[in-house]
């Protein structure tokens, strides 16, 4: 997926004049062909990513689209004053390529895991915020990046994630991919988590429950019609997210079906804790600990659908 993302950028950079990259560490190579072939709109400004947003917005205010490309954390965290007060404040075509979204990064410990980018991104005003589920969808969406309007925020995982999208999918900012049919269950995800969702709306269909799956590539602006359409259909909503509970894909569904009117039934949101993650290891192994595996994802669906057909009343004292 990350290297789909920078491919596309240096094919956008051959299309439109006014593309330009910008680094602040990234690994030996990375884009050298654009480098070489463009080299005057190739930059490379080092560990200094407040310094970065800034020369980003001030060469979109002269015309330019720049993609800023480092680690999630230090997009988010380490620069948010910049990304709020120099990018979104004033709309500007900056793209943020978010390096390590989740708990990508888990080997380096908790100043690089991205456990809550989603939110801070979310409540920028004026920004959008992608998180592709497979490199396939990443190249169809970055064709939609050059004329998008406003600041955008991409969540990269790592590479190397299953594809659970199709080209005939295509790809629209704001637009939700449905990719399974089922009116018992629906699965809403976004990023690589879809393709988690995925197979545990296979596992269970197996077992007799029908379970679609809506995957939401982009978070913010959420495709409330899409489901909202579904919600009246199913009886648990289940959201599935690489982030913390607050203020992520489960928040923003259950914002969108509030505000719609349509918050009928239980919204089950699964997710990382709310904590940082001091376990060191692998993106799976952290993944697997909150039950964002396939199988975690089952047992925690079928305990949710156990404890809907239970009567009333029926529970332990």
């Amino acid at each position: 997926m990350r290297k789909a993302a920078l491919a596309k950028v240096h094919a956008l950079a051959a299309r439109d004049a006014n593309v330009v990259y910008i680094g602040s560490d990234p690994g030996a190579g990375t884009l050298d062909a654009m480098r070489r072939e463009f080299p005057d709109r190739f930059f490379i400004e080092g560990i200094s990513e407040a310094h970065i947003l800034g020369m980003a917005a001030g060469l979109a205010m002269e015309g330019f689209v720049p993609y800023v490309n480092t680690i999630a954390t230090f997009l988010t965290r380490r620069c948010y004053e910049q990304v709020a007060i120099d990018v979104a404040l004033h709309h500007l075509p900056v793209r943020l390529i978010a390096n390590g979204g989740g708990v990508v990064y888990a080997p380096l410990g908790p100043t690089h895991c991205a456990i809550e980018d989603i939110a801070l991104m979310r409540a920028v005003p004026n920004m959008t915020v992608v998180c592709p589920a497979d490199a396939g969808e990443m190249e169809r969406f970055m064709d939609t990046t050059l004329d998008w309007p406003g600041p955008i925020y991409i969540r990269l995982a790592k590479g190397g994630d299953p594809k659970v999208t199709r080209p005939e999918h295509g790809f629209a900012i704001g637009r939700a991919v449905p990719l399974r049919e089922g009116d018992d269950v629906l699965l809403v995800a976004t990023g690589i988590a879809t393709g988690r969702a995925v197979e545990a709306a296979d596992r269970l269909a197996g077992q007799g429950v029908a379970v679609g799956v809506l995957h939401m590539p982009t978070v913010k602006p959420l495709d409330a019609p899409a489901l909202c359409a579904w919600a009246s259909r199913v009886g648990l909503i289940v959201t599935v997210e690489e982030h913390v509970r607050n203020g992520g894909l489960g928040s923003a569904v259950l914002e969108a079906l509030s505000d719609a009117g349509e918050l009928s039934g239980p919204v089950l949101r699964l997710a990382l804790p709310d904590a940082f993650l001091h376990n060191y290891g692998s993106q799976d192994g952290l993944m697997a600990r909150a039950g964002l595996t396939a199988d975690g994802l089952v047992a925690q669906i079928e305990a949710a659908l156990v404890r809907r057909s239970a009567p009333k009343g029926s529970g332990k004292r």
